[in-house]
């Protein structure tokens, strides 16, 4: 095994090895969710070791983030600083609005844990506010889906009898990674979508950073 670094030599020999596995998935995927089995294992020993951790992350310009509410913890990049952000594609970037809008709706209507969402009200609220542009296919929606699953903005089941009936849970980690101050700073993203472009390529708007 690779030498462990001399500013952790306070951390015990038994936890090492798992700070290893909770550094390397903050910095893939940006979030820890600990609902269950080596995630939540993951996630205890997180808070155990924060203060650790959240010093290792600033030297990236990454703040580590504890949600107050869900066993979650994120490493969110300090706009203007990180290097390490990830692009999404055009189409996946509607998805990620159209997911935001959802969310933040839910949330000023009612208090709630957790925002659940169907495949089909997404494809019904994406061809809503973005009713010039063709919205992906099943098979393509379901790539998207999965990719920002990995990214732990959001859980997601697919239902393989009904694409349309498929769950998903919209997480808290895709506001904070995508952080519109309100929904007129959404909407003011959001119509970079219907105005034309002489460039065919940016014509659909640009793409999300996080």
């Amino acid at each position: 095994m690779s030498a462990w670094p001399g500013f952790w030599t306070h951390v015990p020999e038994p936890d090492r090895l798992a700070l290893r596995e909770v550094i390397a998935q903050l910095l893939k995927t940006g979030v820890i969710v600990g609902e269950s089995g080596r995630d939540l294992q993951l996630f205890r020993l997180a808070r155990e070791y924060e203060r650790e951790i959240a010093e290792y992350l600033a030297v990236l310009s990454l703040e580590l983030y504890p949600d107050s509410n869900q066993p979650i913890l994120q490493a969110r990049p300090i706009p203007g600083e990180c290097a390490l952000t990830a692009k999404f594609t055009k189409d996946e970037t509607l998805v990620i609005l159209t997911l935001w809008r959802l969310d933040d709706e839910t949330r000023m209507e009612s208090i709630t844990e957790k925002v659940l969402v169907t495949a089909n009200d997404l494809d019904t609220r994406l061809r809503l506010y973005f009713e010039k542009i063709e919205p992906p296919s099943p098979s393509h929606l379901d790539r998207i889906l999965i990719r920002l699953r990995q990214r732990k903005l959001i859980q997601y089941r697919k239902n393989d009898d009904r694409f349309g009936d498929s769950d998903i849970e919209i997480l808290p980690t895709l506001a904070r990674t995508i952080p519109f101050e309100n929904a007129e700073a959404w909407q003011q993203y959001a119509n970079l979508f219907h105005e034309p472009a002489a460039n065919p390529e940016t014509a659909a708007g640009p793409p999300l950073t996080a």
